[in-house]
């Protein structure tokens, strides 16, 4: 099997590249500004739904009025023409919201087809491009890869990067995790504020706080670039778009040590458990409890394990988010009420055991995923989430209560 995968890498343009890159940027940039507002008037104005084929017609007359549009690669506005109509395909299908305009103090990107880019060992050369890329291999790209697509980025920190997508072979599965007993390893992971992660065999992760260490020098940063002039007579000041770069820097800065955490601990799990049972949280209704909003963005809860774990041939099972993994003790399985989040530890009333919060949880959720495992290995059902296993235990005697004699 053959399957597509990005490889990402830096790399430092000369000024005469930075100069045909901003013109790559800005060009494309104005082609999907320009599809979008010419398809969202099509559709409020005349009812018609125009395709991609209707707006690549309508962009060859375009070229004809705006010829500075020639100066850079065809294909890169071709292949933002196909971004915006996998944007609105996405819109259509409820998995985001409607296409937005993009600005240039954003982040830009530029994508070119395999007929636009030559790779030739570690010399990558982009169409009307001057010059190969000056790209910093991190890695090497494995010798059965075929590079399908170059995408040129830079972030707003003023940062230029390449993702190299290219087909390559199913990675052949690692070898079957197991403990000193033959068994299959598996995990249950509680995902939290205070510790990031917590696993069901005791290990806590703490919570660096990336973003708390840094909040002095980011507010002192947004402050000043809040006194730049913004909306002046010829736009942004020089300025304030050197102000805006700093801040991005400290974004930039902080994000990537939030990525490197939580990478290695995902590649870490990931290769020492067979099965990974991880809780299905609603982020972004979580967010909306101001005393939270912030922790849990910093925690970065969203790039957590699961494409590492598909990597690795493992098991990710998600558990339902209404499974009452804190409240329900993991010896007895008796359900006490809800405890608020100053709560750390309990002590169940039917069995006496004492139980840390977040390691209770974590021990539940690897209980209900090792059931959904098993619904899944034997056919029964084959849901990724295990709402069945909470169904299960609100059946089970005694379950939510004292024994009723």
């Amino acid at each position: 099997m053959v399957r597509k995968k990005g490889f990402k890498y830096r790399f430092y343009p000369t000024d005469k590249q930075k100069a045909v890159l901003a013109k790559v940027f800005g060009h494309t940039r104005y082609v999907w500004n320009w599809a979008l507002e010419l398809r969202t008037d099509a559709y409020y104005e005349e009812g018609e739904s125009l395709s991609y084929t209707d707006t690549a017609k309508r962009l060859t007359d375009l070229k004809k009025e705006k010829t500075w549009l020639r100066e850079v690669s065809s294909v890169a506005l071709q292949q933002k023409l196909r971004d915006l109509d996998q944007a609105f395909q996405n819109f259509f299908d409820g998995r985001c919201g409607y296409p937005n305009f993009k600005s240039k103090h954003d982040k830009q990107a530029a994508r070119f087809a395999s007929n636009a880019f030559t790779l030739h060992g570690k010399k990558l050369s982009v169409a009307k491009v001057p010059g190969s890329l000056n790209v910093r291999w991190s890695r090497d790209l494995p010798d059965e890869a075929k590079p399908t697509s170059v995408t040129l980025t830079k972030d707003p920190a003023g940062r230029y990067f390449v993702s190299i997508t290219s087909a390559v072979p199913d990675p052949e599965p690692k070898p079957t995790a197991t403990n000193e007993k033959g068994d299959r390893k598996s995990v249950g992971i509680d995902l939290g504020v205070a510790d990031i992660v917590v696993t069901s065999d005791g290990w806590k992760s703490g919570n660096p706080k990336y973003l708390e260490d840094d909040l002095y020098r980011l507010r002192k940063a947004q402050r000043r670039l809040s006194r730049k002039e913004k909306n002046g007579p010829d736009g942004p000041s020089e300025t304030w778009k050197k102000q805006k770069r700093r801040v991005a820097k400290i974004h930039a800065e902080i994000q990537g040590w939030r990525e490197d955490f939580l990478h290695k601990f995902s590649r870490r799990v990931a290769h020492e458990n067979q099965v990974i049972a991880l809780e299905s949280l609603s982020v972004k209704g979580m967010q909306q409890n101001r005393s939270l909003a912030r922790p849990i963005s910093d925690t970065g809860w969203s790039t957590l394990i699961e494409y590492k774990a598909k990597e690795a041939g493992r098991t990710v099972v998600k558990i339902d988010r209404w499974f009452p993994s804190t409240k329900r003790c993991s010896e007895c399985g008796y359900v006490t009420e809800s405890k608020p989040l100053s709560v750390r530890s309990w002590d169940c009333p039917r069995c006496d055991t004492t139980h840390d919060r977040d390691i209770n949880a974590a021990k539940n959720i690897r209980t209900a995923g090792l059931a959904g495992a098993f619904q899944k290995a034997n056919g029964s059902g084959g849901h990724s989430k295990t709402r069945d296993a909470f169904r299960i235990e609100r059946s089970r005697p005694n379950a939510h209560g004292p024994v009723n004699e």
